[in-house]
């Protein structure tokens, strides 16, 4: 896999740290390791990772795609809603990883679905076979993968033009006094922290409405539907405006710990199926855990 950096004004950073903050998935030390291997170059030449990128840099990567033999099947169980020739809606649990990444090539979504399958669109490599959309590790809910490219292609197609219904639930920190919202701020890399986002000038646009369904003593019950797809969008957006999302370990409360990670369920997923025209949609209940935290709310 190739990719291009085009460095626009001087970040006073080194290539290492960078890289790391701009590649998703990839480490430090990985990319450290493609440095020394050659696999990088700025400007055409091969430098150190500490070089200091500036204006106008030209960065080049060449990630070497994994042979085929290093993503296994693995026989994880699936919770299947709906499954035909042409696509698969899962319901993902938290705490899985959607697809392999450099250095994490075992107990996927992706690891999973190859045993279950075989026979998953291509387009997106063999890291990602099938996968069209993502969600966080530690968000559960509906997926959606594809079994062959002319699925892919034309579910890319419908999440491009904002036609898929993506709708979340969530417990954020705070009382929200009105009772509907509209978020619209664009998202870019956090440039303190580049394996983060935040709402930055020159971001990519992003807009996320929000029904409020309860009020608890210290804390909101949302529905949150996306009209765009950004990486960690609603999570993003609602520490934007001051109500982050409960048990979030990167965009929440200090020491708001959580063993489940955030409290953000994918619930509602519907779209126009590419072979058949017909409009489907699936929803699925909150896993236990965010049941009992609900419960535990209501009664303080």
């Amino acid at each position: 896999m190739g990719l291009e950096f085009l460095i626009k004004n001087d970040q006073n950073i080194r290539l290492d740290k960078y890289l790391a903050g701009e590649i998703e998935n990839m480490t430090r030390a990985q990319v450290q390791l493609l440095i020394s291997e050659g696999q990088i170059r700025v400007n055409g030449k091969a430098v150190k990772a500490s070089y200091l990128i500036k204006t106008d840099d030209l960065i080049q990567v060449n990630i070497p795609e994994p042979t085929l033999t290093e993503i296994k099947a693995e026989k994880i169980p699936l919770d299947i809603y709906y499954e035909d020739s042409d696509l698969i809606v899962i319901n993902k649990p938290v705490g899985m990883v959607v697809h392999p990444a450099a250095g994490n090539y075992q107990g996927t979504l992706v690891n999973a679905l190859l045993h279950h399958c075989q026979d998953l669109s291509g387009i997106n490599g063999t890291l990602r076979p099938g996968i069209v959309h993502r969600i966080d590790k530690d968000t559960s809910g509906l997926l959606v993968a594809c079994k062959n490219d002319f699925t892919h292609r034309a579910l890319s197609k419908q999440f491009i033009n904002k036609s898929v219904t993506r709708k979340y639930h969530a417990i954020v920190h705070g009382i929200i006094d009105h009772n509907v919202g509209r978020i619209e701020a664009p998202i870019g890399r956090d440039p303190k922290n580049r394996k983060l986002m935040d709402i930055v000038d020159g971001g990519k646009n992003a807009i996320t409405n929000f029904l409020v369904l309860e009020r608890f003593k210290n804390q909101t019950y949302l529905e949150l539907s996306l009209e765009t797809g950004r990486t960690h969008q609603i999570r993003v957006h609602m520490k934007y405006i001051g109500y982050p999302i409960v048990g979030d370990p990167q965009y929440g409360l200090k020491k708001d710990i959580s063993p489940f990670g955030q409290y953000l369920h994918a619930i509602t997923l519907g779209f126009i199926h590419p072979r058949t025209g017909e409009n489907m949609e699936w929803s699925t209940p909150l896993p236990d855990y965010f049941k009992e935290y609900l419960e535990q709310a209501r009664n303080k």
